[in-house]
């Protein structure tokens, strides 16, 4: 394409990105799978993997020049795959006895408690990232390298925590009930409304001038205003559809444990079933 006529090859197909991914997953193997101090199931490394190339995806492949130099959008897209399917992802890849002896067990467990609090992490990962997506702060940040990429981390850093409040990975980190983590998935998909309809409902205006007239070279038709609005509704897209299997996942494990609880209630006496009162 004309558009990467200025690109070389690793620009294109970031060889660093895929090696550190590479590497990554090796380590993965070596150290968790055929290890004898964790257990994984197959699932869990279907997540991993998943979240590797996804991984390379948007930060590896010409995705990422176009989500730098050309298409607002695209870089929503690279934003919302990394926050909401790359993060979840790991984590649900990680086995419970690793994220314990690293996190748990470890100094991070009291900055964990203090900032794993569902409420918390909801107003703070949200909070950030409608910030950085206000057109001031976002044209301010793209114009530095090092703001671009400090931005990024503390994005990450709170994403990982708010998904760690509605995933618990170690089980005591977090004692809220599943109804609560359930509401705090919703509050989460609420929080993000004003930024997702500010760019959805952008009619007259071009907000972010880095982008305005690039978008015109991948697609003539797509105007920066159109662009801004396709931004907006990717973001919502994928949170949604992210926080939807969210909560089939816990929906799921909330149903399952109610009913192992009430057959460890249930015993069965010369062909008389007899309910058991439940254990407080």
């Amino acid at each position: 394409m004309i558009i990467f006529s200025n690109q070389s090859w690793h620009e294109l197909w970031g060889p660093i990105c895929l090696a550190v991914t590479v590497f990554m997953a090796y380590l993965y193997y070596k150290k968790i799978i055929v290890s004898n101090y964790y257990k994984v199931s197959e699932e869990q490394v279907k997540y991993f993997f998943v979240a590797a190339c996804l991984f390379y995806i948007v930060k590896g492949s010409p995705l990422t020049v176009i989500a730098d130099q050309y298409l607002f959008s695209a870089h929503i897209f690279e934003l919302a795959i990394v926050f909401f399917a790359i993060l979840p992802l790991l984590i649900l890849s990680m086995p419970t006895e690793l994220l314990r002896k690293y996190f748990w067990d470890y100094r991070l467990r009291n900055i964990i408690k203090i900032f794993a609090h569902p409420w918390i992490a909801a107003i703070i990962f949200n909070g950030a990232l409608t910030i950085y997506l206000v057109p001031t702060f976002f044209n301010q940040i793209q114009q530095s390298v090092i703001l671009s990429f400090i931005s990024q981390v503390v994005l990450v850093l709170t994403a990982i925590i708010m998904w760690w409040t509605i995933i618990v990975p170690v089980p005591g980190v977090t004692r809220f009930s599943y109804f609560a983590r359930v509401a705090f998935v919703f509050l989460n998909a609420i929080l993000l409304l004003p930024i997702g309809f500010f760019l959805l409902l952008t009619m007259n205006q071009a907000y972010y001038p880095v982008y305005e007239a690039a978008a015109y070279q991948i697609f003539p038709s797509l105007s920066a205003i159109y662009d801004q609005q396709l931004g907006g509704g990717i973001l919502k897209s994928i949170q949604l559809l992210s926080y939807g299997t969210a909560l089939f996942y816990l929906i799921s494990r909330w149903a399952k444990e109610e009913e192992e609880r009430e057959d460890e209630n249930i015993r069965v006496v010369q062909g008389i079933v007899i309910q058991l009162p439940e254990k407080k």
